[in-house]
């Protein structure tokens, strides 16, 4: 099994500019933030911000909750 990079999940401005609002049914925007076994990644290696990283996590655990994400 191969291990997934690290790099694979290294900060990419582009994804959260523009977003002014995480929206916990858009689960295919979610999942770039979550792992492959459902752990939310850290905002070090996603590049949020402390504010974007509550609402992503907010988003996330209201997704979980409705069933939308692992």
């Amino acid at each position: 099994m191969a291990r997934r990079d690290r790099d694979d999940y290294k900060r990419d401005p582009e994804l959260l500019r523009g977003v002014t609002e995480v929206d916990y049914k858009d689960a295919e925007f979610l999942k770039k933030f979550m792992t492959d076994r459902g752990k939310i990644l850290p905002g070090r290696i996603t590049g949020a911000n402390a504010q974007q990283q509550r609402n992503i996590k907010k988003a996330i655990r209201r997704a979980r909750v409705m069933g939308l994400v692992r």
